[in-house]
Formats: C-alpha cells, sequence, structure tokens
C-alpha cells in the first residue's frame, strides 16, 4: 500500500509538467455552431425496442448518443469474463441511423461482484464505514485493486471501441466530485502526499500550526485525516482541513488523468477526451487536471429554489450556467453542457412544472456563452429505481415526447438554421472588446473561505457569481481565469475575495495596473498566506501599498441590521461585511460609511498606478448596487459604454451571433439596431424567451 500512494504521488507529480491534452479545435467545426446528444441507456430496456428508440433519436435531430456509463455490470458480469455483444448492437444501430456515439468509461458504478469480493475497493466515511453496493461514485481512487479492475475495464472498452470512426469521444466517469475518503488506503496515501508537500515533519507542524492544543506531531506516520465527524465542526485545524482538500481534489484529478493515458494508448486522435463536472463542484477542481481535452458540466432548470421574481421557481437557477460555462473553458479552452435536464428530478425539494420555453432557453444559454456541445440526460423516464421521478425526452411510454423533449426538437431544428446563417469572417464587435473583463478566482479559496465565513450571511460559492452577474448586466464578455492567465489580454479584472495571495501574485496584479489595467479588488482579498495563515503585520499587509490603504478593522451586522455607504450623495445599504479602510495620502476615497460608531471611516478607495488604477471594495452588499456603479464607472474610465440589462437577462456574442435570454419574471424588451436581422424570436423577450439576431 505504502509503494502504491508513494508511486500516486510521483504520477501526480510528472503530469503537472507533462502531457497536456490534445488542441480541441478539430473536434468541433466552427460552422456546426454546438452538437446536440441524448443519454440512452440500452440496459434499461428490452432489446426488442433499441432499434425504435435509436431511429426516435436520429428523428428527432440528436447527433450523438451518450453510451455506458453505468453499465460495467453488463459489460463485465463476472470477474474477468467480458460482454460487449449487446453493446456492439447498439454501436451499430447509431451508426445505421447517422449518430456518433460518445462512449463513457463505467468507473462510477461499480459490479456488485467488486464489493461482494473486494470491500478495499469502496471508500470509508468520517464513521469509518465502508461504502455498500448499490448507488455511485463510491470508488476509492487511492486504492490499488479499484484502479486495478478500472484499468482492465477501460483497456478492453478501449482495444474494442478506440479505432471506431463512429465513436467520437470518451466521457470519463460520472461528476467526479472528491468525495472525502478515510479509508486505510486513503489515510496512507494523504501521508504520502504530505511527506512530497512538506519533506520534513517540523515544516508541517510550523504550516499547521500544530503547537495549538497540542496538536504536535512527532513523525508523519501519527497522521491521520482530519476529521469533522468525529472531531467536531469547530475543532478541527483549520490548515489541516485545506490540505485534505487539496490532496482530495489532487486524487480525483489524478484518477482521471489515469483514466485519460489508458485510453490513449488505443483511441484514435479523433476521439477526445472529457467528463462532466457538476455545475457547482465545490470539491473536484477541474484546474488539476492535465489530460483531459476539455471539461463539461452538468445544470439543471429543476430542483426546487426560488430564483428570480415570482416565476423564478419555473424558470431555473441562472447561476448554473452563467458561471459554469465560463469556469470550465479553462480546460481547454471550449465547455458544454453535458447535462441538461428536460423536467422534473428525483433529488429537488419539490419539482414544479417549468414554465414553457425553460429548458430551450437553457439550452441556448448553453450556446450562447460558448458550448461546443450539449446533451439531455436522459432519451426514456424510466420506470423503476431511484431515478423513476427523472424526466427523459420521451415519457414513460417510451414513445411520447415529453414537454422538454419537444423543446429540445424546437431547439435543434433552429440550430440547424443557424448553421445556415453563420458566417466564418464574424469578428467580436468593438463595443464588447472594450469591456473585455476577467474574473479572477480560485477553488482554494472557496475552501478557506467556506471553512471560516465568520458570518453565515457570506455566500462563499456564490460571491464571485456575484460580479460575474454584474459584468454582464453591463453588457461585458466575462472570462473567468486562473492566476497563470495573461491578464493583460482584459481591460478589467476583477479579484473577488481572493483570501489566499502571496507577494508574487500582488506584484503581477500591480504590474497589470500599472500597464493600464483596471483592478476591482474586494475584501476579503489577501488577508492570508497560501497556508491559510494570517500575516505576522496588518490586515491585508500585503495590498495595503497597491491599494493606497490599510483595513484598520472589520465589521459585521446582524441579519436584521443594515449599515449606510455614501458615494457621490448616493446613499447604499450594506450588511454583510465592511472592511474599515485608513486611506494613504494620494489615495482618492470614493465612499465612506455614514453610520455606525465609526461613521466617516472609507468604505472603498481608488489609486491610479501608472496607467492604470485599481479600485478596492470594502463592504459587501447583498443589493450590489454598489458594487455595480463602481464597475460602471471602470468601463467608462476603460472608454467603453455600458448597458444595463436587468437582473436574469443575458445577452451574449458567439460566431456573429448575438443570443439573448430571459430568466427574469417580467417581459424585456431589447435594443436592437433597425439594421439587424433577428433570427429567432422577437425583440420583446419574455420569461424563458429567447433572441437571436446578427448585425
Amino acid at each position: 500500500m505504502k509503494k502504491y500512494a508513494a508511486f500516486l504521488i510521483i504520477v501526480i507529480e510528472f503530469f503537472a509538467l507533462n502531457g497536456k491534452s490534445q488542441e480541441v479545435s478539430h473536434f468541433f467545426p466552427q460552422k456546426e455552431l454546438i452538437t446536440p446528444g441524448i443519454y440512452y441507456y440500452p440496459e434499461h430496456w428490452n432489446e426488442n425496442q433499441w432499434e425504435r428508440d435509436i431511429k426516435k433519436i436520429a428523428d428527432m435531430g440528436y447527433e450523438f448518443v451518450h453510451l455506458a456509463e453505468f453499465a460495467w455490470f453488463k459489460m463485465e458480469p463476472e470477474e474477468g469474463k467480458f460482454d460487449f455483444a449487446w453493446l456492439d448492437k447498439v454501436v451499430n444501430l447509431c451508426a445505421k441511423y447517422h449518430l456518433k456515439v460518445l462512449m463513457c468509461t463505467p468507473s462510477a458504478t461499480t459490479p456488485a461482484w467488486m464489493r461482494a469480493t473486494y470491500p478495499e475497493t469502496f471508500i470509508m466515511d468520517g464513521h469509518y464505514i465502508r461504502g455498500e453496493h448499490g448507488t455511485r461514485g463510491l470508488g476509492s481512487v487511492v486504492t490499488a485493486r479499484y484502479r486495478e479492475f478500472v484499468k482492465r475495464i477501460i483497456t478492453e472498452m478501449a482495444r474494442r471501441y478506440g479505432q471506431n470512426s463512429n465513436v467520437t469521444g470518451w466521457q470519463l466517469d460520472n461528476e467526479p466530485d472528491a468525495k472525502p475518503d478515510y479509508s486505510p488506503s486513503s489515510q496512507e496515501a494523504f501521508r504520502q502526499w504530505l511527506k512530497n508537500k512538506y519533506k520534513t515533519i517540523d515544516a508541517l507542524n510550523a504550516m499547521w500550526g500544530t503547537a495549538f492544543w497540542s496538536q504536535w506531531y512527532n513523525n508523519f506516520d501519527q497522521i491521520i485525516i482530519p476529521n469533522t465527524v468525529l472531531v467536531g465542526w469547530w475543532g478541527n485545524n483549520p490548515h489541516a482541513l485545506l490540505d485534505f482538500k487539496r490532496y482530495s481534489a489532487d486524487a480525483q484529478a489524478e484518477f482521471l488523468d489515469f483514466q485519460a493515458d489508458i485510453l490513449r494508448n488505443y483511441v484514435s486522435k479523433d476521439q477526445y477526451i472529457t467528463t462532466n463536472y457538476t455545475a457547482v463542484s465545490p470539491g473536484a477542481d477541474p484546474r488539476r487536471t492535465k489530460k483531459l481535452d476539455f471539461a463539461t458540466y452538468t445544470a439543471y432548470p429543476n430542483g426546487g429554489s426560488d430564483n428570480i421574481g415570482e416565476l423564478g421557481f419555473r424558470l431555473g437557477n441562472s447561476r448554473l450556467i452563467l458561471f459554469a460555462a465560463e469556469y470550465y473553458k479553462q480546460v481547454g479552452g471550449v465547455s458544454g453542457g453535458m447535462e441538461i435536464q428536460p423536467g422534473p428530478v428525483n433529488w429537488g425539494s419539490y419539482n414544479p412544472l417549468l414554465l414553457p420555453g425553460t429548458v430551450r432557453m437553457w439550452l441556448y444559454h448553453t450556446f450562447a456563452a460558448g458550448g461546443k456541445l450539449v446533451c439531455s440526460y436522459r432519451f426514456r423516464q424510466i420506470n423503476y429505481s431511484a431515478e423513476q421521478y427523472h424526466a427523459g425526452i420521451m415519457k414513460t411510454d417510451g414513445v411520447t415526447p415529453s414537454p422538454g423533449g419537444e423543446e429540445y426538437v424546437q431547439f435543434m431544428q433552429e440550430i440547424k438554421q443557424l448553421r445556415r446563417q453563420y458566417n466564418p469572417d464574424a469578428k467580436m464587435p468593438a463595443k464588447l472588446a472594450a469591456r473585455s473583463t476577467a474574473i479572477l478566482w480560485n477553488l482554494e479559496n472557496y475552501w478557506t473561505i467556506d471553512r471560516q465565513k465568520q458570518t453565515w450571511q457570506w455566500d462563499a460559492w456564490n460571491y464571485p457569481i456575484k460580479f460575474l452577474e454584474i459584468a454582464k448586466s453591463l453588457g461585458a464578455p466575462v472570462d473567468i481565469i486562473s492566476e497563470q492567465a495573461d491578464f493583460s489580454k482584459y481591460k478589467l479584472v476583477i479579484v473577488p475575495a481572493y483570501e489566499m495571495a502571496d507577494p508574487a501574485l500582488v506584484q503581477r496584479w500591480n504590474d497589470y495596473v500599472a500597464g493600464g489595467g483596471r483592478l476591482i479588488i474586494t475584501c476579503r482579498t489577501a488577508t492570508k498566506d497560501r497556508m491559510g495563515h494570517f500575516w505576522e503585520g496588518e490586515t491585508a499587509a500585503p495590498i495595503s501599498g497597491l491599494t493606497g490603504a490599510h483595513v484598520k478593522a472589520t465589521d459585521m451586522l446582524s441579519g436584521n441590521a443594515k449599515g449606510n455607504i455614501l458615494m457621490r450623495s448616493v446613499h447604499y445599504s450594506w450588511n454583510n461585511w465592511a472592511d474599515l479602510l485608513i486611506p494613504d495620502k494620494n489615495t482618492e476615497v470614493l465612499a465612506t460609511f455614514e453610520d455606525q460608531f465609526y461613521k466617516g471611516s472609507a468604505a472603498v478607495v481608488k489609486r491610479k498606478i501608472g496607467k492604470g488604477s485599481v479600485t478596492y471594495i470594502g463592504a459587501d452588499t447583498d443589493e450590489s448596487v454598489l458594487e455595480k456603479d463602481l464597475l460602471r464607472e471602470s468601463y467608462i474610465e476603460c472608454g467603453a459604454t455600458t448597458e444595463n440589462y436587468p437582473k436574469g437577462v443575458y445577452v451574449y456574442w458567439r460566431d456573429g451571433f448575438y443570443v439573448a435570454v430571459n430568466y427574469s419574471s417580467n417581459d424585456y424588451t431589447i435594443n436592437i439596431p433597425a439594421t439587424a436581422k433577428i433570427l429567432v424570436g422577437e425583440r420583446l423577450l419574455k420569461p424563458a424567451g429567447v433572441t437571436v439576431w446578427n448585425e
């Protein structure tokens, strides 16, 4: 076991330096715009229905079929005995009806014989109880025996379908989420990960601050995975927990790369390799993978959330695609919606009927945000088991399209029309390029802030998304970027609550501003080093020189209280977080706190550096009006015009097309030039409406 764990670390290090994924442009011809697909589970249905179903899929307008992700039991019904005859038949039927195949590795759902004979292949929870057979995603990704079985089934599949010209690509696993694993294999792998990182136990003790509460370790063998279940939420070491998050994400990413490497030995260069993260993925970090060609996301419009306005519960959470579509482009430069559910789900707090047009709007949102593929989960609503309430494109009779299915068909027909309008010479309009915006975001900052939020009102996941919403409401094209990105490509860079930083990153921010960039930094930025330690100095010490201000103190209000901020004779309210700022002599104070015992303290400051400027927003407001006004001013400084789209109305430009979608509960009339040609929809954008035009 120790040898395997050490090998795991070596592999992780190697992948960090080598093994880039393929260039993805040749997988998706630009003129095709977006490729629609459908999940199909032949193992759920009588074989005499397969051809009927596959033909119907083709007739409806789908272009690829997603197969085999949960079918390990049928491909390897007994250990070492394989049966692909049934899958061959389905693949051949897809070819017969001119449908490509997206083949899936089945590692998310192991067959019963594995758990019965090799229980060590399953994870342990925080009570040190093994996972049981019967659901998905419980394989221990660092356990050698489990990996042996995964390698064997993938190898068999790759040998059989890797050179099949009708197989367009491979999806690895299913919704990887880096589940915490407290099993013996994971304990040892975690210790090896720590040895690789810290080298000596003294270094670990210093970084973990183990002098507190007698947590000191004499050697690595004494370390066990920090366990909030048994130690208690408040008592766990936050630095140890941060490292456990990092280790779990590394192990999950390396497991995906492990699968990709197996496939690369056999599959055609024309077959892509991807996976499907959930839109909200707080554990798995796609940036850690090295071997995927690109990443996709899962986003469902139903599930029982209130959302925007009185109709919001029927329109879905607009933030899901809004964020995921940009975030996952960081892997390979493109993305798409691998699962867009066409109706009710089995896990929602409640399942309302969707407003007619909602599924189509979600599909168009994926397209508008640059998606190269969009796929429905799933073709047929299953009549039994855990997901029998999970809607499909077809109803339970297998032949009648659901309302969501009909909207998929409409979308696919309209995309075919847009393909005929595609202009390969289209360039982004200058007014949009002048608003080019990036949001710097790192999952590790989510981990550390969510662990110690300090106020229940702080929404650690949605805080950066709030700035994405604001920028989109002002009409800006927005990228989600990492620290390695080229900041100079953007007119505006937003750094929201980037809690952990280092002097090198701060210097890059400074250089960006000096070169003419507009930098927006918010509260809770650079308050800790990369291990989550406070600086031995003032709060946010590394950025005080950059912002030209010092954080004197931080205030938070109760849920019912509202504070007052004044900026240029306009009053704004806040209640979540307030940094009280002391500006330097040459720093401009844009806003001040206008009540509480610290009335008159600076709330927002601005400093010019070289050709650019940096603005520090010291407050977090629920209404986001203050933040929006500050961003608007920054765009104007860049020489850009701005829009003023209402909350939930998003307008994109891609490949020569403007696309507008409406998640709000109100009609909105789009300001489309008289010379523009409306291709889909109309100027009046109703709730769940879509309008597409070109100029």
